[in-house]
């Protein structure tokens, strides 16, 4: 049996691509606009909360100073006005024994159940923190800038789903609006383009009805239409042709009977010439259209996958050349081994020919895997390092250390101030991959040209933080790009092996997973200094 060959109006692919596409284009904005707005409102509730902290702190002061409690609890009154809260703890700092004590204590009813105490989760909501159906937040006290306790208070997200809910809801009710204008629309314009092709259908059914090849399609509006229609316009004129030709030639079938018989078989030899004429310009018509599709295509699927191919084609480009290489010594050896005419000095050429393909191989994949790691790592885990105690002048040896095969050709000097036995609690981690990133990159772009350079390391505690002072004396960074330096993919070497993410890296360990600050200041010609502060215990 033949097979059935499905045919899509083109009414069908119209309506269907351009619904497709605004139905994507409202679930990417509701998707987008529902995460900003969430966002904005959990920034909303964690400043609302630190503002509470601050004011319930500034209250409770004296009472702690004076360990007055019931004094407190008599005169306590901002609790009734703080929207939305559940609970709050306000802890007293023992002198004697340096712990914190329960010295006050609010739940929002009686009905509600009493939760544990906070005083040894200070580390984490020193920040507010958002749980499935609360927030909470530590706020310490200070006295003469020393710490007298701490308040804790906890409020509820409720408001925040139903406004979330809400928001969901009027969108995509804008999305159904939104997808029923599009359809009317649709299908207007769809009426408009398939005009002139219902036009044309009801021209040929016409003229094959009568069979009048008098008629003539008249011209159309678009310029595919317009040449079916001459097409069909030529075909008609030529059947016309014939057929006048046949009728004359009807009329002298009894004297010129053999002489018909012949100009029959040109007319028709002529026919299926011109037929065959209007079906190869239909296919080109096809093949044209079809060529522009996949143009469309290939320029959209180009767009997307430059940005991405452009950073790791080199590396990989230059191991498929050195792995296919290799693979013809490999085989020409193989045949000559086969062939018993293999000869020590071609084994000789091959092994030494095979190690520069090999360690090309391995240098660029390195590169590649390098630089795949690299997008890997702008997106920093916060959870995936722990918090311990350390030494900072053996973790900065540490990070030479691991420099040393990089460095140990190379004319610079990197001097250290750090004072010794300086122990610390926070992310050893991040500390040393921030590091080993300013010193290469001094490495690279400071120093490059030059016979000499000196980097300095100066480190000092400063109160809860750790101030880290990076100086080198190198070529510095211009001015048009210093305000941006910390954005991805921003480097001077695009083309020659930088990624743009190695500033980037250290701007999300040092913001992220130590939760400190970074600024940079340069000036061309006379280096670049970089201050990281970051909180210690």
């Amino acid at each position: 049996m033949p097979t059935t060959i499905r045919i899509w109006s083109i009414r069908r692919i119209f309506l269907l691509s351009i619904i497709g596409l605004v139905i994507a284009s409202c679930m990417v904005n509701l998707v987008f606009i529902s995460q900003q707005n969430i966002a904005s409102y959990h920034k909303l509730a964690a400043d609302d909360i630190k503002y509470w902290a601050e004011e319930l702190a500034d209250e409770s002061k004296s009472y702690l100073i004076s360990s007055d409690r019931q004094s407190l609890m008599d005169n306590m009154t901002i609790t009734s006005r703080i929207p939305n809260l559940n609970y709050v703890h306000i802890y007293q700092l023992n002198n004697q024994s340096n712990k914190l004590e329960l010295f006050y204590s609010y739940k929002r009813s009686e009905r509600r159940s009493a939760i544990p105490e906070k005083s040894n989760e200070i580390n984490n909501l020193l920040n507010p923190r958002f749980k499935d159906n609360y927030l909470e937040y530590m706020y310490p006290i200070k006295a003469d800038e020393e710490v007298v306790g701490f308040v804790y208070l906890q409020s509820s997200k409720e408001y925040i789903t139903l406004i979330t809910d809400k928001l969901l809801t009027t969108s995509i009710l804008i999305m159904f609006i939104i997808l029923l204008v599009t359809i009317f629309i649709v299908l207007q314009l769809n009426r408009y383009i398939s005009a002139p092709y219902l036009t044309l259908v009801n021209t040929v059914q016409a003229v094959a009805r009568q069979k009048n090849f008098q008629q003539r399609c008249q011209a159309m509006p678009y310029r595919e239409a317009d040449i079916l229609a001459r097409n069909i316009n030529i075909l008609f004129a030529r059947m016309e042709k014939h057929i006048a030709q046949l009728d004359a030639a009807e009329q002298q079938s009894i004297e010129h009977s053999s002489e018909l018989e012949d100009k029959i078989n040109k007319r028709t030899a002529a026919l299926k010439e011109s037929n065959q004429e209007l079906l190869s310009t239909l296919e080109k018509m096809h093949q044209f259209q079809g060529q522009l599709v996949e143009s469309e295509k290939m320029a959209s699927l180009g767009d997307m996958v430059a940005g991405v191919a452009h950073e790791v084609n080199t590396p990989i480009g230059l191991g498929v050349t050195a792995s296919t290489l290799l693979a013809d010594r490999i085989e020409e050896v193989t045949t000559a081994f086969e062939d018993k005419s293999l000869k020590s000095s071609q084994l000789k050429k091959f092994l030494h020919e095979g190690g520069e393909n090999v360690a090309i191989i391995y240098r660029n994949l390195n590169r590649a895997a390098d630089l795949i790691s690299s997008f890997k790592k702008v997106a920093v885990d916060q959870s995936s390092e722990e918090i311990r105690s350390f030494d900072v002048k053996e973790l900065l040896s540490e990070a030479l250390l691991t420099l040393r095969p990089q460095l140990h050709s190379l004319p610079y000097i990197i001097d250290i101030d750090c004072p010794s036995k300086l122990i610390i609690n926070s992310k050893p981690g991040p500390l040393n991959q921030i590091l080993i990133n300013l010193i290469m990159n001094s490495i690279i772009h400071g120093f490059e040209g030059r016979d000499s350079g000196k980097i300095t390391i100066t480190v000092m505690p400063l109160s809860n933080q750790l101030n880290m002072l990076f100086q080198d004396d190198g070529i510095g960074v211009d001015e048009t790009i210093e305000n941006k330096v910390f954005e991805p993919f921003t480097t001077t070497k695009r083309g020659e092996g930088g990624s743009g993410l190695g500033l980037h890296l250290v701007y999300n360990l040092v913001t992220q997973a130590l939760g400190g600050t970074i600024v940079l200041n340069s000036e061309l010609g006379k280096g670049v200094t970089i201050e990281i502060n970051f909180p210690i215990s």
